[in-house]
């Protein structure tokens, strides 16, 4: 099979790593491969040395004629079976440029929301005519999309990004950084806060919370109209504003357990895989994909969106009962190398590409 990718990779490392090293493994496993990405990412000289192509060719708009001409003679000229784009940048060009070509175009959705019908740009990138599927990143993604497309519903799946335990693994911080002790009961939030993240739930939790051990880590950029709010908190000087940290795995893996306490719009949180791969449980809510990586009672918590009372109740459970942390947590790092792993990522995909090529 012969496939086109149209994606960046000018990211973190880690964040780009389960879709790259996807595409590494397919060209171990005999499939022709061209990235046309950035030519200065950091990824691009690992794919040249797994015998990955790569294009130096990023868009600077949606609609962007050099990008699309590009590919589209890499297309014809290759007789490519599948195009798949990743983003809102790389989507509408590599739909133009299928356009007179054989190949099918896929794209890849991220989160829940934002896509409407009566929205002339989603006719760019999902709803565009010439896209023949889409790969969700879970299954709360494949339901919203579903509900917005108007033709071939079937050709809408979920395919979880694929993990390896062993590209998580880090040295924890150590607690004497933050002022904590070992004995004290540490969770961490960690976001770049918007609305929807939640955090005014999250604090508003913290009121229902009385344990003098218990301390919570604030990671991330964006916490500044919160303030007045943690403030009123009656454990406020247990609440620690840490702001942008690099080494957010690091701080996932020295916790006892993470919070997440969205109230829309995600997908499949990377902050929860990170601290999955690491043994660290999690409390979440039911939006998006996150009832997907964490099994309520089992790998952790799940709880009603928007209920601080339900969150606080969830996080006092883990707080008083270090054993169920322990248990926990050695779930959800099963979890995830069980059934979020890089092998079947890969035998997903091909299985997928091979149905579209089949309908034609």
């Amino acid at each position: 099979m012969k496939i086109l990718i149209a994606s960046s990779y000018k990211h973190a490392w880690n964040s780009v790593r389960p879709e790259a090293e996807m595409f590494i493994e397919m060209v171990k496993q005999g499939h022709q491969v061209t990235v046309v990405t950035q030519g200065d990412a950091d990824y691009v000289a690992r794919f040249r040395d797994n015998g990955v192509k790569v294009i130096d060719c990023y868009p600077t708009k949606k609609i962007c004629p050099t990008t699309i001409k590009t590919i589209h003679r890499e297309l014809k000229d290759g007789d490519y079976d599948i195009c798949y784009g990743f983003n809102s940048k790389t989507i509408p060009n590599a739909a133009f440029a299928c356009i007179g070509t054989k190949a099918k175009m896929v794209t890849y959705r991220g989160t829940t929301g934002g896509l409407y019908r009566h929205d002339p740009s989603a006719y760019l990138t999902h709803l565009h005519p010439k896209v023949s599927g889409i790969v969700c990143v879970s299954n709360a993604v494949r339901d919203d999309v579903r509900q917005r497309v108007w033709q071939r519903k079937e050709n809408i799946t979920t395919i979880y990004k694929g993990h390896q335990l062993d590209w998580y693994k880090v040295e924890p911080t150590k607690r004497e950084d933050f002022g904590l002790s070992e004995d004290s009961i540490v969770a961490v939030c960690a976001a770049h806060v918007r609305p929807s993240k939640g955090i005014s739930v999250l604090i508003e939790a913290t009121h229902h919370i009385n344990n003098p051990s218990f301390h919570l880590l604030l990671v991330g950029s964006g916490f500044e109209p919160h303030l007045d709010e943690i403030k009123q908190s009656p454990m406020s000087a247990h609440i620690h504003v840490v702001g942008h940290r690099q080494d957010v795995p690091s701080i996932m893996a020295m916790a006892d357990f993470q919070v997440q306490p969205s109230i829309s719009g995600e997908g499949l949180p990377r902050t929860i895989i990170e601290a999955m791969a690491n043994g660290t449980t999690s409390v979440v809510t039911t939006t998006g994909g996150s009832p997907e990586l964490v099994d309520d009672g089992i790998s952790g918590y799940v709880v009603p969106t928007g209920n601080a009372v339900a969150f606080a109740e969830a996080m006092n459970k883990l707080i008083n009962d270090k054993d169920k942390i322990h248990t926990f947590s050695l779930a959800a790092k099963e979890k995830l190398n069980k059934e979020f792993n890089a092998t079947q990522t890969i035998a997903k995909h091909i299985a997928f590409f091979s149905t579209l090529l089949a309908n034609d």
